[in-house]
């Protein structure tokens, strides 16, 4: 057991590490698009891509968690592979189809008519990068994390390389009479180049799975697709649930709040101190990289609910010092986003704390996945959507954004909640209650401690530089709490 979870461990930094890297890379690129390209510009740019999290669920329709399943059920492992990428290739291939053929009437609907290579584009991107999820998934089942970071660091390299290259360096060698350079200015938009080069980072990664091309002269098993759709689709249901309790909220402050001006400025505060959230989010992204192949690979074992158990407890120990990290060192965090938006502090921990328990539900939801019970995920994620959108109905009128807050905690709260006591029925796991409530206990009495001294800071009854020596104390004092009580197991 000490090994596995050692595994997972090094397996989670590893893909953690091209995660962050990729993160932070291309948030640079933030402040280079807003410079370059005018508030419309750039306003398209973010519509296309805030439909690229839905429609990314409909062209892998739950395919990638199918293939971890399968793969590890059936003995033939390169059939399934085979099988489940030739199905992706396919699909996103006809897919991409109807869209270009629906892009006139989506243009319309979208009031984008006079953009309508922008569709194009961005149907491209979307079939580049659906087929390359499979081989992704590929090496994380075969362990293979530093050849899956190695080559999402590429393709991240490309994209960053290639838009210094085309946003920055053709405009100024432009402006200097280079004619060249003047011809591919004029040649495109600024917005065009950011999809073309998109495009060409996600394509051009496909010559580094000519290994896994070779697999698909396993052909395609029509009866063993069949077995797979079926475990697959309710995973799609789940995942445009999921999307709706993640963006919906930005939605409905939107149309909500009668006052547009005042709406959109609560979107912008909350859309900023969301971002305070992204350590959390960024682990979990990484743990699950790790964790999917992770725990399908030892569903057969004698052991395996106590494996889990033990990744859970791990995992809210993380989860718990990312967030007492943030909390108690706010006053430094909260320079990552402009003073006009940290009226927004306040959330932050509501923020984080729903992260945490999505988190815990991406643990738990192992147990459906195991038994192919796939629909029970989808029906409590559908009930998560509902929660979040008849909360954020009621509170944002009330509360704005500190609404929308606390609607995502109470969603993520209870699709968690349901998750355990729904699996603990069907695939029974010794998770250490106590020892969890103990964990989120002591690190909220930490927060509320700090909270209370902030309020004494700002009346002038205390200095900042105190302020700071005591934050640090409690962050010591918590992380020496947790060696102490995890000491005989810190051998892991």
């Amino acid at each position: 057991m000490k090994s596995g979870i050692k595994q997972l461990a090094n397996h989670t930094a590893i893909y953690g590490l091209s995660t962050i890297i990729g993160r932070l890379l291309n948030y640079l690129l933030v402040p280079i698009y807003t410079r370059i390209l005018d508030p419309v510009e750039y306003g398209a740019v973010s519509e296309f891509y805030a439909y690229a999290s839905f429609l990314a669920v409909v062209f892998m329709y739950g395919m990638e968690t199918a293939f971890f399943r399968f793969a590890n059920k059936e003995e033939n492992k390169t059939k399934v592979m085979s099988t489940s990428w030739i199905s992706i290739i396919l699909s996103s291939v006809a897919l991409g189809l109807l869209l270009i053929f629906l892009t006139p009437t989506l243009a319309v609907f979208s009031y984008n008519t006079d953009h309508l290579s922008y569709f194009y584009y961005f149907i491209a991107i979307l079939v580049a990068d659906a087929i390359t999820q499979i081989p992704f998934a590929w090496l994380r089942l075969n362990n293979r994390p530093l050849r899956f970071a190695s080559i999402k660091l590429v393709s991240i390299g490309l994209n960053i390389s290639l838009n210094l290259f085309f946003i920055l360096c053709i405009p100024y060698l432009s402006s200097k009479g280079y004619s060249w350079a003047s011809d591919i200015k004029n040649w495109a938009s600024g917005v065009t180049f950011i999809f073309l080069i998109n495009i060409a980072s996600s394509a051009l990664i496909l010559p580094f799975f000519i290994q896994e091309f070779k697999i698909l002269k396993q052909g395609f098993d029509a009866a063993l697709w069949q077995k797979m759709i079926r475990y697959a689709l309710p995973l799609m249901v789940l995942g445009f649930a999921g999307m709706v309790n993640e963006t919906m909220d930005r939605f409905l402050l939107k149309y909500m709040i009668p006052d547009k001006h005042f709406a959109l400025t609560q979107i912008g505060i909350y859309g900023a101190v969301y971002k305070l959230s992204i350590i959390i989010t960024l682990f979990i992204q990484a743990f699950r990289f790790a964790a999917e192949p992770f725990f399908f690979s030892r569903a057969k074992d004698k052991n395996a609910p106590e494996l889990y158990a033990r990744v859970m407890h791990y995992f809210i120990m993380v989860c718990c010092v990312i967030f007492l990290m943030v909390t108690l060192y706010i006053d430094f965090f909260k320079h990552f986003i402009g003073e006009p938006y940290r009226v927004g502090l306040p959330v932050v921990p509501l923020l984080l704390l729903a992260n945490v328990f999505l988190g815990i539900f991406y643990n738990l939801s192992i147990w459906y996945k195991i038994t192919e019970k796939t629909m029970y995920g989808a029906i409590i994620t559908v009930i998560g959507a509902i929660i979040t959108i008849i909360l954020n109905i009621i509170l944002i009128p009330k509360f704005g954004y500190v609404g929308s807050a606390w609607a995502t905690l109470i969603c993520y709260f209870t699709i968690a909640s349901i998750s355990y006591v729904v699996g603990q029925k069907y695939f029974p796991v010794p998770y250490s209650l106590r020892k969890i409530a103990l964990y989120f206990g002591l690190a909220l009495v930490f927060f509320f401690i700090y909270d209370f001294l902030h309020d004494m800071c700002d009346l002038h009854q205390i200095s900042d530089y105190t302020l700071q020596i005591l934050a640090t104390a409690m962050f010591v004092a918590y992380i020496a709490w947790l060696y102490i009580a995890e000491r005989k197991n810190i051998s892991v």
